[in-house]
Formats: C-alpha cells, sequence, structure tokens
C-alpha cells in the first residue's frame, strides 16, 4: 500500500514543474470528481452536499466541501503551498558570452541550495499569457518537458576553492546555458512550442526545474527522491484525504497557495485575503449571517501541512536531540516558542487525538535553542482568519535542494490523517473545551 500511494505521489509531482501547474493538476483532480469551477469576480450560488474550487493567479486553489447538515457548522482547513524554490527566468533572457555561447538570464526565488542545481539538465516551465482574437488575454501551461539548459560548474583546476566554502554568486556563477553558435530566443522557442507568434506572446511566468526523474531506493526500497517534495507531497496528501472524506456538518477546505517560499505576502499568497474572501463568501452563499460566520470561525480547525527536517544521518548536530524526526516515522509536528510554527497545546493535542484514531503515528519536532528555522502557512494565514492551527509535514532530507528525499511510508500515513480530520466534525462547547466527532 505505501509503494503504490507513493509512486502515485512521485507521478503527480514529476507532471507538475511549476505552482501554476500544480494548481492545474489540482483542478483537474476536482473535475474528474465533480467540484465546480467558480470565479472570483463572478456571484457564487451554492447548494448544501455540494462540491467547488476557486483559483486566484492560476497557482493558488481553494476547494471545499458544502456539508448538509450546517445549522452550526465549522470549516475543516488544511493548507499546503504549490511553489518550490527555484530560478525564475527574466523579461529579456537571453546574455551572449563572446559571440559563442547564450546564457539565460535567471534570478533566484527562494532559499535554495545553489550547489544542488549545478551540472543537471534542466528544463523550462511556467505560464506564457497570449493575446485572442477579441481583445481578449489568455493563460497557456508550456513545458518543454526536455533537456533545455544546464548550469555547468567550473573544473576544479580553475576554481581549487570550490570543496572549501566556496560563495556562489547567482548572476555569475548561476546562469544557464542555453545555446551555442546557433542561436535561438526562448520568446520563439516558446511560440513554436505553444504554436503562435511571437508577437502574441505578451507576458510570462518562466522557471527552470530539474530534469532528474524521481527515484525510489535503499537497501530495502524505504527512500524517495525527488524535485519539490516541500511542499508538493504535502499538497498531495492533502487532497488525496479531502477527496476520500465525508462530512455532512461541516465545510470541509483545502486550499494550496503560492508564495510560501518567499513570504506568502502576495495577491495568491497566505498572507493575501484568499482564505478569508472564500470563507465569508461561502457563509454568505449560504444565506448565513456574520455572526454565524464568526461562530463558525470560532469552532474551525487548521492543519498547516508543509514539510519537516528530518535528522541528517551525517549531521544529527543540527537538530533537537529530544525533538527531531526520521523518515517512514509518522507525520511531524511542529511547534516554535516564537510562534513561526503556530501549534499550541490544545492543537497539539487535537492532532493526537485525530492521528490516535487514524491509526497514525506522530513525532514531534523543535529546532534547537540556539538555530533559526523557517517559517511556513500556519502562523500566516491565521493573521487573515483566526482560527485553532497545527503546523504538521513529513521528514524529508535536504530541503530547498533541486533534489530532495523522504520516506517511503510517509506519505500513507499524511493521506490518513488528512481523511480522519476531514471526515469529524469540530464544536468548542465551552472555555477551552473543544468537542470532535464523526
Amino acid at each position: 500500500m505505501y509503494r503504490k500511494l507513493t509512486e502515485e505521489m512521485l507521478a503527480f509531482i514529476q507532471k507538475n514543474p511549476t505552482a501554476f501547474h500544480t494548481a492545474a493538476s489540482i483542478q483537474e483532480a476536482l473535475d474528474g470528481a465533480g467540484y465546480r469551477e467558480l470565479l472570483e469576480s463572478s456571484p457564487w450560488t451554492l447548494e448544501p452536499g455540494c462540491n467547488y474550487y476557486v483559483c486566484r493567479n492560476g497557482s493558488s486553489i481553494i476547494a471545499f466541501q458544502v456539508g448538509t447538515e450546517l445549522e452550526q457548522y465549522s470549516f475543516n482547513i488544511a493548507a499546503s503551498h504549490s511553489d518550490s524554490p527555484v530560478f525564475k527566468v527574466k523579461e529579456k533572457a537571453e546574455l551572449e558570452t563572446g559571440g559563442k555561447y547564450v546564457r539565460l538570464n535567471t534570478e533566484g526565488y527562494g532559499g535554495m541550495i545553489c550547489s544542488a542545481w549545478l551540472d543537471r539538465p534542466l528544463s523550462i516551465a511556467g505560464r506564457v499569457l497570449v493575446r485572442q482574437d477579441g481583445g481578449s488575454i489568455r493563460t497557456r501551461l508550456l513545458d518543454f518537458k526536455r533537456d533545455l539548459a544546464l548550469i555547468p560548474n567550473v573544473a576544479i583546476h580553475m576554481n581549487r576553492e570550490v570543496n572549501d566554502g566556496f560563495k556562489f554568486n547567482k548572476q555569475v556563477d548561476l546562469l544557464p546555458l542555453f545555446a551555442g553558435v546557433e542561436k535561438g530566443t526562448l520568446l520563439g522557442l516558446a511560440a513554436k512550442e505553444l504554436g503562435v507568434e511571437e508577437s502574441e506572446i505578451l507576458g510570462s511566468d518562466l522557471y527552470l526545474y530539474n530534469r532528474d526523474r524521481a527515484s525510489v531506493w535503499g537497501c530495502n526500497e524505504e527512500f524517495v527522491s525527488s524535485g519539490r517534495l516541500d511542499d508538493q507531497q504535502c499538497a498531495f496528501t492533502a487532497l488525496k484525504g479531502f477527496l476520500a472524506a465525508k462530512n455532512s456538518r461541516s465545510v470541509n477546505v483545502m486550499a494550496c497557495f503560492d508564495n510560501e517560499e518567499v513570504g506568502s505576502g502576495t495577491k495568491q499568497g497566505a498572507a493575501s485575503t484568499f482564505l478569508p474572501d472564500t470563507l465569508k463568501r461561502i457563509n454568505m452563499a449560504l444565506g448565513k449571517s456574520e455572526e454565524a460566520y464568526l461562530r463558525a470561525l470560532a469552532s474551525s480547525f487548521m492543519l498547516s501541512a508543509d514539510n519537516a527536517h528530518a535528522v541528517h544521518p551525517n549531521h544529527p548536530e543540527h537538530t533537537d536531540a529530544g525533538n527531531c524526526a526520521y523518515m517512514n516515522e509518522g507525520v511531524v509536528v511542529k511547534s516554535h516558542a516564537g510562534q513561526k510554527y503556530t501549534s499550541d497545546g490544545m492543537s497539539v493535542a487535537v492532532v493526537r487525538e485525530l492521528a490516535s484514531r487514524a491509526g497514525v503515528p506522530l513525532q514531534y519536532f523543535a529546532n534547537r535553542s540556539d538555530k533559526n528555522g523557517g517559517s511556513t502557512l500556519g502562523n500566516i494565514a491565521m493573521a487573515q482568519a483566526s482560527v485553532k492551527c497545527v503546523d504538521i509535514g513529513l521528514p524529508q532530507l535536504a530541503m530547498h535542494s533541486c533534489y530532495e528525499t523522504a520516506g517511503m511510508k510517509d506519505t500513507w500515513y499524511m493521506v490518513q490523517l488528512m481523511k480522519e480530520f476531514f471526515s469529524s466534525h469540530f464544536q468548542e462547547t465551552g472555555a477551552g473545551v473543544l468537542q470532535i466527532e464523526k
């Protein structure tokens, strides 16, 4: 059971080289399950027992299931993110070197491990904005799906310090080789791939991605490696659990946000109004009052799902000896005194109860007290829609590399936890009292 689900997850990731492709794949799965698409620019009419989704920017998506017994309802929300650290192609893409080479002019997006990108087959994907007849502009997804560029290392004979803490300059060391003497342009290549004229392309958001195939490996095939495990592994497991659950007394919500890796402060990020806008419109479309909405929030719960650090086999000293996680040992609950992770005693208790009911093992992670960790979706989203929230994830190595490693079993564990969560109804019944019912 672990292998089949993990291979499905890896196929999902391989299909999605950018946040735009991730949102499109989620939309495809929702369409196949009979969900109805809504537009933020159009009126919403919702029916009890029906399922819907809405996209923003083509890179963030929120899906929801409307229960049939919503006299006193709550929102069950699981949030993940669609983006990963990557190189973005600049508007004027080509740079010549000595009239012999063409490089692509790129810039870093998110906190990447630069060295991981060197000497790997790279391709380019993203979205292209194309002029249509009638004065409209249409989004087209683009993925060349072939080896198209490479960032070559400098030979050790010319860079003797490369193994002694060399510092990479993104404008010098990390620009990819794209073409030789027979020059071409990325715009022209994109136009040919899409079957349009260059003059019809009005804009684009294009990114490099690693073409190395996903791998299942280890003595007992217990490990998996792929690009973009952070955070498409959580996006995939949230989607699977969401689609498998039934809940008549709640509004189940699955959100996948873009731009987490650069702080979430965009119109489609977790810090935007996308989530509260959606929740408020659900409440209004159901004919409920503002007081009913605030009451629903008071009983609501969020799983903020973003991958976690596993203990590194060569460097266990980087993790807290008592609050650390290992691959294939279960879902990780993340805590931080300064609230970079939003977990607290109540939310940890809730996820512990859900995991017990689902038969899912939990692990607990906190940074060493002398190290600063990263932040994630939970505390950022809570500034816009205040609900009880816990930060969870799946343990992995080499976070923010372009090729990361995780455990074979953990994908299955997270799906079971998500299914249990979305099948539960939460109700605040007193001060400090939260009832969890099936």
